[in-house]
């Protein structure tokens, strides 16, 4: 995987003059089955949320509310992807190191996973990550 498959996902938004809708259906909107749903939310300012990569698992990140940066790395690559609206998320496929930062006030993010969680799954160690990547690119 390079950051260049992880991309910003436009979700259906049905304007109304009561207040707008958005919904999410996994295999149709997201490229997987929807089986865990977190957020992320009261983070304080200039904290940092991520500094890991996934073996197995998809995840599509919205904000739902306020606004956030997230840092993506293929261990090759870096690029940054504001997010700041609820009716735009973020793909990001296995292998891809992640970082969110630069929340604002009162900012929710909500990441929708194709896996249960698992902790078998994650490199947490950014060292660590970019060697399996290495080995991986000397194998192709």
């Amino acid at each position: 995987m390079s950051i260049d498959d992880c991309r910003v996902i436009e979700l259906p938004k049905i304007s109304d003059p009561r207040g707008n809708l958005t919904f999410i259906e996994g295999e149709t909107h997201v490229p997987y089955d929807i089986k865990r749903v977190y957020y992320l939310y009261d983070v304080p300012g200039g904290a940092e949320r991520g500094g890991h990569a996934h073996k197995n698992l998809h995840q599509l990140m919205i904000a739902m509310s306020g606004s956030f940066d997230v840092v993506l790395d293929d261990g090759k690559r870096r690029r940054s992807v504001h997010l700041n609206r609820s009716y735009l998320g973020l793909y990001v496929p296995t292998m891809i190191w992640r970082e969110l930062n630069n929340f604002s006030s009162g900012a929710v993010c909500m990441v929708l996973a194709s896996e249960k969680y698992d902790e078998a799954d994650y490199y947490r160690d950014y060292d660590e990550f970019c060697e399996v990547v290495r080995d991986a690119d000397s194998f192709s």
